[in-house]
C-alpha cells in the first residue's frame, strides 16, 4: 500500500484535478460514470432480494448483505488498482485522476450556480426546474425563498458528503476507502429511504451512511464557519449557530454544515419541507434570522463553498508538508 505521504499527494492532486476538470459531460455521455456501476449492482440486488412478500427480518438481513457485498467489491477494486499503480510510472497521478472522479467540487458549484442564473434568465419557473436537479422536493410547491433555501441547503449538505467525506476517506484509507465510501453513499441515496419498500432493506445502507459521515460532517461545519467573513458573515456567529442547532436537523450529520451555513449567511435554513414521501416538519436552523432567502444569497453561499474548498485543500497541503 501507499505510505500516507503518497496518499496525501493523491488527495491534493485529486482536489486540483476535480477543480480544473470536474465531470466533463463529453466523457460521461460516451462512457458510464463509475458511480453508475454501483447503482446498477444495487438495483440488481434490490430486484433479487427485496421482495414484498418477504418478512421484514429477511429483508433487513438481505439489505445488510447487499451493503457488505458493495463495500467488499469497492474496497477490493480500490486495493488492486492501488497495488497496480505501484508498478506504473506516474502511478500516483493516475490514482489522483481516478479519485477526482468521485469528488464533486466543480460539479456541485455548477449545479447550484445554474439555480442562481435561472432566476435571472427564466425567473421562478426556470429556477424551480434547475433546483429540481439537485434536491428531492416538489419544485411546484417552492416560492422564490424556498428555492433559494433549497439550493443553499444542498450546497452545504453536499459539501459534506460529496467533497469533505470522500476526501477524508481517501486520506485515511486511500482509494479503497474512497470507493467504499462512494458505494455506501450511493446505496443510501438509492435504498436508504424511509419509504415502505426500503424501510427494512435500506436500513443498513442508511445507518452505515450515517456512520461514515459522522466525522466528515463535523469537519465540514467548521470549514464553513471559518470562512464566514468571505460572505460578510461572522465566524463566531456561524460556530455558535452550528453548535446550538446542528442536533435539530432530522439527519445526525446534515445539521452541521447546514447550521454553519445558516449562521454564516445570517438566514434561517431547513424548517418545514415537502418531499415525495410527504411533509417534513423540521424546526428552522438559526431560527429568528431572516427566513426569506434570496437568489443573491445563493451567490454568497457559493462564495463560502469555494473558500471552504480552498481551506480544505490548504489543510491537506500543510499536512503533506509536515509529514
Amino acid at each position: 500500500m501507499l505510505i500516507w505521504g503518497d496518499t496525501l499527494f493523491v488527495v491534493i492532486a485529486a482536489l486540483a484535478f476535480d477543480a480544473i476538470i470536474g465531470d466533463p459531460d463529453w466523457l460521461w455521455r460516451r462512457l458510464p460514470h463509475p458511480v453508475t456501476w454501483f447503482g446498477s449492482l444495487i438495483a440488481l440486488l434490490d430486484r433479487l432480494f427485496n421482495r414484498d412478500a418477504s418478512p421484514p427480518l429477511l429483508r433487513k438481513i438481505s439489505g445488510i448483505a447487499t451493503v457488505a457485498v458493495l463495500v467488499a467489491i469497492a474496497g477490493v477494486a480500490g486495493f488492486f488498482l492501488t497495488e497496480m499503480m505501484r508498478f506504473v510510472t506516474g502511478g500516483n497521478v493516475i490514482l489522483a485522476l481516478v479519485a477526482s472522479i468521485f469528488i464533486a467540487q466543480r460539479s456541485l458549484y455548477q449545479h447550484v450556480s445554474r439555480v442562481r442564473l435561472a432566476f435571472v434568465s427564466d425567473g421562478l419557473t426556470g429556477a424551480r426546474i434547475a433546483v429540481s436537479m439537485i434536491v428531492g422536493r416538489d419544485p411546484d410547491q417552492l416560492d422564490e425563498a424556498a428555492v433559494s433555501r433549497a439550493a443553499i441547503e444542498s450546497t452545504a449538505e453536499n459539501f459534506s458528503d460529496g467533497i469533505v467525506a470522500p476526501v477524508f476517506w481517501l486520506a485515511l484509507l486511500g482509494l479503497p476507502g474512497l470507493l467504499a465510501y462512494k458505494a455506501i453513499n450511493t446505496a443510501d441515496s438509492m435504498i436508504g429511504h424511509r419509504s415502505e419498500r426500503y424501510r427494512w432493506f435500506g436500513w443498513a445502507a442508511a445507518r452505515l451512511d450515517d456512520f461514515v459521515n459522522l466525522v466528515p460532517a463535523r469537519l465540514s461545519g467548521p470549514l464553513i464557519a471559518v470562512v464566514a467573513p468571505v460572505a460578510n458573515g461572522s465566524a463566531a456567529t456561524s460556530f455558535r449557530v452550528m453548535v446550538r442547532d446542528a442536533a435539530h436537523h432530522r439527519s445526525p450529520n446534515a445539521g452541521w454544515p447546514e447550521s454553519a451555513m445558516a449562521g454564516a449567511l445570517g438566514i434561517a435554513l431547513a424548517g418545514p419541507r415537502r418531499y415525495a414521501e410527504g411533509l417534513v416538519n423540521d424546526p428552522f436552523l438559526n431560527a429568528g434570522a431572516r427566513e426569506a432567502a434570496m437568489p443573491d444569497d445563493i451567490g454568497r453561499a457559493l462564495k463560502l463553498f469555494v473558500a471552504a474548498c480552498l481551506l480544505q485543500a490548504a489543510i491537506y497541503t500543510a499536512l503533506a508538508l509536515l509529514l
